[in-house]
């Protein structure tokens, strides 16, 4: 079967005409000759508007109770996703993890996807229909449901992906796909066409908050390609690739951008970042012209590191971003 995994955040379903919108886009994959999984989030703020209601309740409800609350949102977003299918003319069919085969354990609030079996997935995609997927939980060994952490539909959606063995897996959010910097920091950030999923990883680990880490770790493990497109606007976002071939002459890919308690970190990603006697040369010149004190920098992997103080983390991006001709 030639499968395509969607998944759509939060925000993309936020409310109904969102949701139609994002349902179209499944169809127009049906249409296109794709077998369709849908993975969804809970709309809009609905799980944290779930947490503050508990809160009201209990302060300290048991972390068992709270997933059991949470995962309703993302029940609400599938069911409503169908909806919006069926009412365009599609046929679809809505599923709770435990019901499309999603096995998990570890604790409540940050569990692990230990098991996928698909079968229901398949069988319904056979019938023609397109398949709603709720994001973000797992059934535990006790018959459970337990949620997956922040970011946990990014993991459904990996891991459906690698276990169907779909043609692609699109994740589809607020943001048009993956910038060279923060561009709500720097207005000069560009959209990057392509990026190695080893630099997304590292991203990831050190502040950007675009995609779940463990769902990278998962796509790495299983070579699975992923488009992150923006649910809202046309083009062809960034195509997150397991194995590109890497243009060495461009040492530095992108920055990841993470405030501490008293300083900013800069992370500078890419193939060189940590080899190249120039990037580094042209950080501190950049810093210096700025009178931007740096409190450290570290080389690791695929990275460079500069830690700066935490009132000047945003000149401060902005000047490496430029360092690094980005």
């Amino acid at each position: 079967m030639n499968i395509t995994v969607m998944k759509f955040g939060g925000t993309s379903v936020a409310d109904p005409e969102k949701i139609e919108r994002a349902a179209c886009r499944a169809i127009l994959e049906k249409k296109r000759g794709k077998k369709v999984v849908v993975v969804v989030s809970a709309p809009g703020e609905m799980t944290d508007e779930l947490l503050i209601l508990s809160s009201k309740i209990d302060a300290n409800a048991s972390p068992r109770e709270k997933d059991q609350l949470i995962t309703t949102g993302e029940i609400v977003g599938v069911s409503l996703f169908a909806m919006a299918c069926h009412k365009k003319g599609s046929s679809a069919i809505s599923l709770s993890a435990a019901q499309a085969g999603i096995e998990a354990k570890g604790p409540y609030g940050n569990a692990d996807i230990s098991r996928v079996s698909p079968q229901r997935i398949l069988r319904e995609l056979r019938a023609g229909k397109i398949v709603v997927v709720a994001g973000f939980q797992g059934m535990d060994a006790a018959g459970d449901v337990v949620s997956l952490g922040r970011g946990g539909s990014d993991l459904t959606g990996t891991v459906l992906a690698a276990k169907l063995k779909a043609s692609s897996c699109m994740i589809f959010s607020d943001v048009r796909g993956i910038y060279t910097a923060d561009p709500r920091i720097v207005s000069k950030a560009r959209i990057l066409k392509t990026i190695s999923l080893l630099d997304m990883i590292e991203l990831s680990r050190h502040g950007a908050q675009v995609m779940q880490l463990r769902s990278l770790e998962i796509a790495k493990k299983d070579e699975v390609p992923i488009y992150l497109r923006s649910a809202f606007h046309g083009g062809s976002g960034t195509l997150i690739e397991p194995h590109p071939q890497e243009k060495k002459q461009f040492p530095v890919t992108a920055l990841a951008f993470e405030k501490k308690e008293n300083q900013t970190l800069i992370s500078a990603v890419g193939p060189c970042a940590h080899l190249s006697p120039e990037i580094k040369e042209n950080i501190l010149l950049e810093l210096k012209k700025k009178k931007i004190k740096i409190i450290s920098l570290r080389p690791g992997f695929r990275r460079l590191s500069i830690s700066v103080p935490r009132f000047e983390g945003e000149a401060a991006l902005n000047a490496v971003h430029k360092a690094c001709r980005l």
